[in-house]
């Protein structure tokens, strides 16, 4: 079995990240929501605290990927530079 590089190591827990990241931001969203409307307004506003929840979720998730984007394009080369 081929024994896995460092660099590739560092790729998959950035991407493992990445996508763990926006389920739970989604699901904390979601459910902050539902919370709200079964719980804080006893259902007198359902559903709309939930989609209000899930949208927060949503972006929460988009903009968790975007930083981690923007941190891995700014991240300076391994490259070799000889002057």
């Amino acid at each position: 079995m081929a024994k896995l590089s460092t660099e590739m190591i560092s790729a998959l827990g950035n991407y493992g990240h990445i996508g763990f990241t926006v389920v739970i931001a989604i699901f904390i969203g979601l459910g902050g929501g539902i919370y709200l409307d079964k719980y804080f307004f006893e259902g007198a506003t359902s559903p709309w605290f939930t989609f209000i929840g899930l949208a927060f979720g949503i972006a929460a998730g988009y903009k968790s990927l975007f930083d981690v984007l923007r941190s891995q394009m700014e991240k300076p080369e391994d490259e070799d530079t000889e002057g």
